[in-house]
C-alpha cells in the first residue's frame, strides 16, 4: 500500500499546482479525498477490474509494477489527470451558503433518508456502486464518481416508484434507473455536487 500512499502524496502535489491556494493537507482535505477516490476508480475502469472480485488488491499490485517500472511516466500522467479532473471539480461542485436552494435540499434530504434504511441492508452494494461509476466514466465524468453513483442509487431507492415485493427485480429496476441517468448526468452541464455550508465558515477565512 505504500505505493498507493504515493499516489496520494503525488496527487497532493499536483492539486497545488493546479491551485496554490487550496489547502489539501488542511480546510480542503475533501478535495483530495475525492481527487483520491476518482482516480482510483478511474484505474480500475481503464484495466478493466470493475466488478471483479479482489480489485483493490490486483489495483495495488498495477500500482507497484507502474511505480517501479517508470515513475517519470505516472508524474506525467498524474499531472494531466489532476488538470482535468480540478477543471471538472470547480465545474461541477457548488457550495450552497446558509439557507440557499432550501426546498431543493430539503427534498432531495428527505429522499435520501428515506432510502437510508434500505441502503444499509442493501446486498451487492459495492457491485451495483461500481456499475454506476463506470458508467459515469465511460461518459466522460471523472470527478466526484463515487459520490454521484451512492446518491444516484440512494434517490432511486428513495424513490417511491421503485417499490417491488421482489428484492432482486427492485435492484434491477434502481439499477437500470440509475444508470440511465448516470448517462445523463455526464452529459450536462454545471453543478452535480453541492456542499451545504454555514454562513460562519466564511468568517473563519476558508474561502
Amino acid at each position: 500500500m505504500d505505493n498507493m500512499n504515493f499516489v496520494e502524496i503525488l496527487l497532493t502535489e499536483k492539486l497545488k499546482d493546479a491551485d496554490p491556494g487550496l489547502d489539501v493537507l488542511g480546510s480542503d482535505r475533501k478535495v483530495l479525498q475525492v481527487a483520491c477516490q476518482d482516480f482510483t476508480n478511474y484505474l480500475k475502469f481503464q484495466w478493466g477490474l470493475i466488478g471483479k472480485e479482489a480489485n483493490n488488491f490486483e489495483l495495488v499490485e498495477r500500482m507497484d509494477k507502474c511505480f517501479k517500472e517508470d515513475q517519470r511516466e505516472l508524474e506525467a500522467f498524474l499531472t494531466v489527470w489532476v488538470g482535468i479532473w480540478f477543471k471538472k471539480w470547480k465545474e461541477r461542485v457548488k457550495l450552497l451558503i446558509g439557507n440557499q436552494n432550501q426546498n431543493k435540499w430539503n427534498k432531495v434530504a428527505k429522499t435520501l433518508a428515506n432510502a437510508e434504511p434500505i441502503w444499509r441492508k442493501l446486498q451487492y452494494k459495492q457491485e451495483i456502486m461500481e456499475l454506476v461509476v463506470s458508467t459515469l466514466i465511460k461518459n466522460g465524468e471523472i470527478c466526484g464518481t463515487e459520490i454521484l453513483s451512492e446518491n444516484l442509487l440512494k434517490m432511486e431507492l428513495g424513490e417511491k416508484n421503485t417499490d417491488s415485493p421482489n428484492e432482486k427485480e427492485r435492484i434491477l429496476t434502481v439499477l437500470n434507473n440509475a444508470l440511465r441517468k448516470a448517462r445523463e448526468m455526464a452529459q450536462s452541464k454545471g453543478p452535480l455536487i453541492f456542499v451545504k455550508i454555514d454562513k460562519g465558515y466564511y468568517g473563519l477565512g476558508n474561502e
